[in-house]
């Protein structure tokens, strides 16, 4: 968030938090982005800010409190206060449980670790009839931000063709290589939406559940988690894995973003992108010819 709005964000997630007779003298900024991410003490609380207009906060609050009943590895909302979703002064604010972590945030958790806790996650959702999005929702989106110039001012012509023809290739692909297995999926269970606490690893931030296969959520875990997980196609991860990165390189473009350090990240991963696509026309000579048709 802007530094005026975090101000603001901050202000609101205290009041509610006091309001609800929760003692929130001070607030620590642990991620910032989109929304706003904050440990309130001395009441020891996690509040979730987003400006109103812009959350699902009702969704999530009940996908985390339905996935806690079958067991699922996810963070669990604050058990002193009532669930739900508080707004305050523009802002859409929700209070969950804050988790001590037992490593330090640098530190990623073991492969095998990660893939069994995806797993849990994975069976978890499969018992659930949730209304979501699917992934190739999300692929449409970034293509809308690729066709607006307003919005990626400083994106080349030939930089935007090749997110544009990867995008929607691989996101064919991916559809019709996933067939009849797709579920209901975390969305971006990467390393950063992953908790390692004394209950062992937990994921946050459910509000970009969407459905597919589970290899493109395995896409957004480090590489080496994919290996230690039953029954993934290797090559679908790979088209995944391909797929995702040129989404997220597209949204760095957005001149909106407000990810630290973004355009960079930008510029970085268009470089992985061309090696990525590099790789997979070695491996698959008609790869080329479907992006260019």
């Amino acid at each position: 968030m802007r530094a005026s709005e975090g101000l603001r964000a901050v202000a609101a997630a205290r009041s509610v938090a006091s309001s609800l007779g929760l003692a929130a003298d001070d607030a620590v900024v642990l991620q910032d982005s989109n929304k706003l991410t904050l440990r309130l003490t001395p009441c020891d609380v996690l509040a979730r800010v987003a400006p109103e207009a812009e959350h699902v906060a009702p969704f999530e609050v009940e996908l985390a409190q339905r996935l806690a009943a079958t067991g699922s590895p996810v963070a669990a909302l604050d058990p002193r206060v009532k669930p739900g979703v508080h707004e305050r002064d523009g802002f859409a604010i929700t209070l969950w449980t804050y988790y001590e972590p037992v490593t330090p945030d640098a530190v990623t958790p073991p492969p095998d670790a990660y893939a069994r806790a995806l797993e849990r996650l994975h069976h978890g959702m499969r018992t659930l009839d949730v209304a979501a999005p699917h992934f190739t929702d999300r692929v449409e989106e970034a293509l809308r931000l690729l066709a607006s110039r307003d919005r990626t001012p400083a994106l080349s012509g030939e930089d935007r063709d090749l997110l544009g023809d990867t995008l929607r290739t691989l996101g064919r692909a991916v559809d019709e290589r996933g067939g009849a297995a797709q579920q209901l999926l975390h969305g971006e269970p990467h390393p950063g939406n992953v908790l390692t606490t004394k209950d062992g690893l937990l994921f946050i931030d459910l509000e970009t559940c969407c459905r597919g296969p589970v290899e493109f959520d395995l896409a957004h875990a480090p590489e080496d988690v994919g290996q230690h997980y039953p029954g993934m196609d290797p090559g679908l991860l790979r088209d995944c894995r391909t797929l995702v990165l040129a989404m997220v390189t597209t949204w760095r473009w957005d001149r909106d973003d407000q990810l630290p350090d973004g355009h960079r990240l930008g510029v970085e991963w268009l470089t992985q992108l061309r090696a990525a696509l590099d790789a997979l026309d070695a491996d698959q000579p008609d790869a080329a010819s479907r992006r260019a048709g």
